[in-house]
C-alpha cells in the first residue's frame, strides 16, 4: 500500500519526503525536475494509544504501523502528452494506491515557481487537469475497443462500452473518476485510473503559518472540501529542520511557534486512513506492536498479518480494547476483570483492539 507525493515542481514534495521518511534519499534543489526516478521510502505512524499500552506493559520494544510513500518528480502542463517526462512520471502515480498532492502555499523569491507565482488552486488544478486527461486518454482508448468488439453483437461488450462513454463523459465534464456513481461493469477499468485513486491535498506553507495557516492554505481547504477530500497544513522547511533535531528540542521548537505536533504526524495519520486501514495492537513484555490491516478485515486476516500459520491454524482470538488493557496494567489482569472476549474467525476487528491469537498448526 504505497502514497505517492505529487505536485508541480519546486512545491517541496521532496523535503515533504525526506522529513517523513527520514531517509535523505529524495535530493533537494531549487530546480525543475532534480527528482527524476521515484523515491521509496516508509514512515512510521505516531500513535498515542502504541506508547500508552507500551509504557502500561513495561514492553521491552515498540514497533509502530508504517506507510509507504514515493516521491514522484513533478509534474506540468502538458504531462498527459509527454510534456515533461509525463508518461514516465504519471506511470508512476498509476502505481501508488492514492495520492498526496502537495500544493505550494508560500512565497519566497529564492525559490524558483515554474508558472512564475504562487496560486494554490491554479497549481492544483493544474495537476488535476493532467491526471484527468491522463485517465480521458486510457477510458477513449478502452472505448474505441472496445466498440469495434461489441460489432458482434455481444452484449455484455455493447453494456461496457455504454458504461465507458458514461465514464468518458464524466471525465470530459472535469469531475475525477473517484465520483463516477458507475457500478460493477468499469471495476477494472476504474482501478487503472489515477483520478479514481484517493486524495489529501497538502499545503506547504512558511513556518509562520504552520500554526494558523495563511490565504493560501485557506484556498486549499476549500478546493479539498469541495472535492469532499481531507487536507493537511505543514511546513516542508519547518518538518526538515525538527528531522534533525533530538525529540526534545524539536517539541519546544513547536510550543515556541504554537503547534502541538509536527505537521508530518497529521500527514501520516490522514495517509494511513486515506488508505482505508487501521491498527489493532499485540502488546506483553517483549514487545508491544501495532498491526496494520483493511478495514472489514475479519480476525482470521488479521492473525495472518502477523504470521501465515496463525492465519491457517487459527482457532480464537482473546480481543481486548487498548484503553482496557492499559487500565488493567497487564493482560492477565484484564483478563480477571472479564475486558478481554473471544472472538471466532469472522470477527471485524476494530480500530484499537489488542489481540491474542489462539492457533494451531
Amino acid at each position: 500500500m504505497k502514497v505517492g507525493i505529487v505536485g508541480l515542481p519546486n512545491v517541496g514534495k521532496s523535503t515533504v519526503f525526506n522529513s517523513l521518511t527520514k531517509s535523505g534519499k529524495a535530493e533537494s534543489q531549487n530546480y525543475p525536475f532534480t527528482t527524476i526516478d521515484p523515491n521509496l521510502g516508509v514512515a512510521a505512524v505516531p500513535d498515542e494509544r502504541l506508547d500508552a499500552l507500551a509504557g502500561a506493559l513495561d514492553s521491552r520494544r515498540k514497533v509502530p504501523a508504517t506507510v509507504d510513500f514515493v516521491d514522484i518528480a513533478g509534474l506540468v502542463r502538458g504531462a498527459s502528452r509527454g510534456e515533461g517526462l509525463g508518461n514516465q512520471f504519471l506511470g508512476h502515480v498509476r502505481e501508488c494506491d492514492a495520492v498526496a498532492h502537495v500544493v505550494r502555499c508560500f512565497e519566497d523569491e529564492n525559490v524558483i515557481h515554474v508558472h512564475g507565482g504562487v496560486d494554490p488552486t491554479g497549481d492544483a488544478e493544474t495537476i488535476n487537469t493532467e491526471l484527468l486527461l491522463a485517465d480521458l486518454g486510457t477510458v477513449e482508448r478502452r472505448l474505441e475497443r472496445t466498440s469495434k468488439a461489441a460489432k458482434s453483437g455481444d452484449a455484455k461488450l455493447r453494456a461496457e462500452a455504454a458504461a465507458l462513454e458514461a465514464l468518458r463523459d464524466h471525465l470530459s465534464g472535469g469531475d475525477p473518476a473517484r465520483t463516477y456513481p458507475g457500478d460493477d461493469t468499469l471495476e477494472e477499468t476504474l482501478r487503472s485510473l489515477i483520478t479514481a485513486k484517493p486524495v489529501l491535498y497538502v499545503a506547504n506553507v512558511d513556518e509562520e503559518s504552520v500554526a494558523d495557516g495563511n490565504r493560501y492554505s485557506a484556498e486549499v481547504e476549500k478546493l479539498a472540501a469541495r472535492e469532499g477530500a481531507e487536507a493537511v497544513r505543514l511546513s516542508a522547511r519547518l518538518e526538515s529542520e525538527i528531522a534533525e533535531l533530538p525529540e526534545s528540542e524539536a517539541r519546544e521548537y513547536l510550543e515556541m511557534l504554537g503547534v502541538e505536533t509536527a505537521g508530518f504526524e497529521g500527514f501520516v495519520r490522514s495517509a494511513y486512513r486515506l488508505l482505508g486501514l487501521l491498527t489493532f495492537f499485540t502488546a506483553g513484555e517483549k514487545e508491544s506492536r501495532a498491526w496494520t490491516v483493511r478495514e472489514g478485515a475479519t480476525a482470521r486476516t488479521a492473525a495472518g498479518s502477523i504470521h501465515s500459520d496463525m492465519e491457517r491454524g487459527f482457532i480464537a482470538a482473546e480481543v481486548g480494547d487498548w484503553r482496557d488493557i492499559v487500565a488493567a496494567g497487564s493482560w492477565a489482569k484484564a483478563k480477571e476483570e472479564a475486558k478481554v472476549r473471544l472472538e471466532g474467525r469472522d470477527y471485524p476487528v476494530k480500530d484499537g483492539d489488542t489481540m491474542l491469537v489462539r492457533f494451531n498448526v
